[in-house]
């Protein structure tokens, strides 16, 4: 089954549990699937991939993560806790995420097979391991880390 079809088959559990709050999230989720479908349309129908649909995901987890730093700093607490909620609705259909640990090996195993040394190889470290370690590890992360490994 694809990613998009676990998403549609929670909606339709959601909607027959009465689920408002994780109906409202999947239903988001839905809209901007479709909408990546519509943009890769060429000439008819297109389905797209599950690497697709995991970047929508993320994306949209990012999104809330943003936003929940931006309603810590005004002091909403309301609407972090509703950001938090749909961040882990979404969660559960994201791949588990690397720790920092796994991360930094992977990314000193990177350096050593290019034979970087400075921090004017991190454009080139960079690309490769967000080649590597995309839905794996989010980006702000493998930044500091490929700073870190190479200063």
């Amino acid at each position: 089954m694809s990613l998009k079809e676990t998403i549609l088959d929670e909606l339709k559990s959601a909607m027959k549990n009465k689920k408002a709050d994780r109906l409202q999230v999947l239903r988001s989720l839905k809209a901007k699937i479709l909408e990546k479908e519509i943009s890769e349309r060429k000439g008819g129908e297109s389905e797209i991939s599950d690497e697709q649909v995991l970047d929508v995901l993320m994306k949209a987890g990012k999104q809330r993560k943003e936003s929940i730093d931006s309603f810590e700093k005004g002091g909403r607490e309301d609407l972090v806790e509703k950001e938090k909620s749909e961040l882990a609705i979404i969660e559960e259909f994201l791949p588990k995420m690397m720790s920092e640990d796994e991360v930094r090996a992977a990314v000193r195993a990177q350096i050593e097979e290019m034979g970087a040394s400075d921090m004017s190889d991190m454009g080139q470290v960079m690309g490769v391991m967000m080649g590597k370690l995309k839905g794996k590890a989010e980006g702000s992360t493998v930044s500091r880390v490929v700073k870190d490994e190479l200063s």
